[in-house]
């Protein structure tokens, strides 16, 4: 009985093409960053884990890389975040794909709802009113998904671009690098590259992208770049009113804590501050 063929990784393309032209691309010089533990190719070659720039790219970077004929190869085009300390991150053993599970594995209430129940402040431990007052006007009941966010004229993929075009712009993704890596969409490239950005909060980053999938569902969201331990995320739908961004603030708050611990203090003001009409939604973990 004969094995099955291995499945091709789709980066294996730019082995040999390493511009990309067969994509209807033109790249920039690039690496393929060996995955860790990997087979070994022909010609002595390690498994690619993903591509990633040799130097830093501008503004209409990842419009450039974003083409059907990319994504039709199941390749998915981000920017990677670069900062004093921590250049070439994603090259220092940080990356775990064999750790992570499969998001569709796994459903986004109760991820959500899990992870509520552990950050919430707990009054027989002694938080006081103050805890109260962080999640109100939530209690430590996890309050529900929330409602998806009416669709506008923008397009989501339009709204990442114009995304990654800005941050570039503003300084927020100084020196970024264009990566590409192989998932079956962008909010499985987390998992995908097995990065572990959220590893305080949680180790299995399938979780992450099990939220995101969600929230490409039901906000328009996209990941537009990541950092060793920043995720940035453009969003088409968001909701426009406090009320509606109430529960999406509770979303994130269970999602990542320190957007709220150590940012606006509360739930309702990160709603009011980060979340009501924002096209943009950033998360860090500590």
């Amino acid at each position: 009985m004969t094995n099955p063929p291995k499945e091709q990784n789709p980066l294996s393309v730019l082995a040999d093409d390493p511009h990309g032209r067969s994509l209807d691309l033109e790249l920039p010089p690039g690496t393929l960053v060996a995955r860790p533990g990997g087979r070994r190719w022909p010609r002595g070659r390690r498994e690619p884990l993903l591509w990633v720039s040799d130097a830093p790219v501008g503004v209409g970077a990842l419009a450039a890389a974003r083409s059907p004929a990319l994504a039709a190869a199941g390749l998915q085009a981000v920017l990677f975040q670069e900062r004093r300390g921590l250049e070439g991150w994603w090259t220092r053993d940080e990356l775990s794909p064999a750790a992570m599970s499969d998001p569709g594995d796994h459903h986004v209430e109760p991820v959500l709802r899990t992870w509520w129940a552990g950050v919430v402040p707990d009054p027989e431990e002694g938080e006081g009113p103050d805890g109260a007052g962080l999640i109100a006007p939530f209690g430590r009941d996890w309050p529900g998904l929330a409602e998806h966010g009416v669709a506008g004229e923008e397009d989501p993929d339009g709204a990442a671009l114009a995304l990654a075009d800005e941050l570039i712009r503003d300084g927020a993704l100084p020196s970024p690098r264009l990566a590409l890596i192989p998932a079956g969409r962008g909010a499985d490239v987390p998992t995908a590259m097995g990065w572990r950005g959220p590893v305080n909060h949680v180790a299995d980053t399938a979780l992450i992208s099990t939220v995101l999938r969600s929230w490409e569902d039901r906000f328009g969201a996209r990941v537009v770049a990541l950092g060793f331990d920043e995720l940035h995320v453009s969003v088409a739908a968001p909701p426009r009113t406090t009320a509606g961004a109430l529960p999406v603030a509770a979303e994130h708050f269970a999602f990542c804590p320190d957007n709220v611990w150590q940012g606006c203090g509360s739930v309702r003001a990160y709603a009011d501050e980060a979340v009501a009409g924002s096209g943009y939604w950033g998360f860090w973990w500590d």
